[in-house]
């Protein structure tokens, strides 16, 4: 029997990578997707087929995490196996910003997907992983590990603390599948270009062009471990 997997956040450099590798392995993959006025499907165009297609294994659904009702809709017509919920607003400085909207999307997103699978009945066959972040440490002293104090410093970080103890929640109060992997900064050709490498290298190519002339950072003093994508997503598969 085929596995199915249903990933949140699939136009995004972790869900084109981990949809890429899922369907290697022979998934059927299903991805949500915000409805917008733009496609922004540039870094998954690749693995699009006619969902005509007899052997078609990857769809894409219309659904918010902010919106339960459309979680709910999309999780009952799939019937996952495994559910990835790398969907975030996972900008630290616009958290601050959008501290309200962070918090609705990361942390109770985490939860209505939970809750979702508790009442739809798929608690007990579904795998859940939850996108946790290194950004939980916040102000705890390096190295850090699972028994590491959290000391969120931001509104991105203290909504996805709130979804990492939920998940723990749901793991030990019905039962579930569902685990959190606390990832650190990892880079590909496909990150966005507001992060800081992507930043870095874009400025570079634009000033060699004569685009600009000057590069801006902020905090240069951050430290960060640093991975690939492609090797975090086999590290998610993994776990579950």
């Amino acid at each position: 029997m085929m596995k199915k997997a249903l990933i949140t956040g699939i136009t995004g450099q972790d869900g084109a990578y981990l949809a890429e590798f899922l369907l290697e392995k022979g998934y059927e993959v299903h991805g949500v997707k915000r409805r917008t006025s733009l496609f922004n499907t540039a870094r998954i165009d690749h693995l699009f087929r006619d969902p005509h297609e007899e052997d078609t294994r990857f769809f894409l659904h219309h659904g918010d995490m902010t919106d339960t009702s459309s979680l709910q809709r999309i999780l009952q017509k799939v019937q996952p196996d495994e559910v990835y919920n790398l969907a975030a607003q996972s900008h630290v400085a616009v958290s601050f910003e959008e501290p309200e909207y962070t918090a609705d999307s990361d942390a109770l997103g985490a939860l209505r997907l939970l809750e979702s699978l508790r009442t739809l009945g798929l608690a007990d066959r579904c795998r859940f992983y939850q996108a946790s972040t290194s950004e939980l440490y916040g102000s705890s002293p390096p190295p850090q590990n699972e028994n590491t104090p959290f000391h969120p410093r931001s509104p991105y970080a203290v909504a996805k603390l709130y979804a990492y103890w939920i998940t723990v929640n749901y793991r030990e109060a019905y039962g579930m599948y569902a685990c959190n992997g606390i990832l650190f900064n990892h880079e590909s050709p496909l990150r966005g270009e507001t992060f800081v490498t992507r930043k870095i290298t874009r400025a570079l190519c634009r000033i060699r062009l004569g685009l600009q002339k000057r590069l801006y950072l902020g905090n240069l003093d951050a430290k960060r471990d640093w991975g690939h994508a492609r090797d975090y997503v086999e590290a998610m598969w993994l776990m579950l």
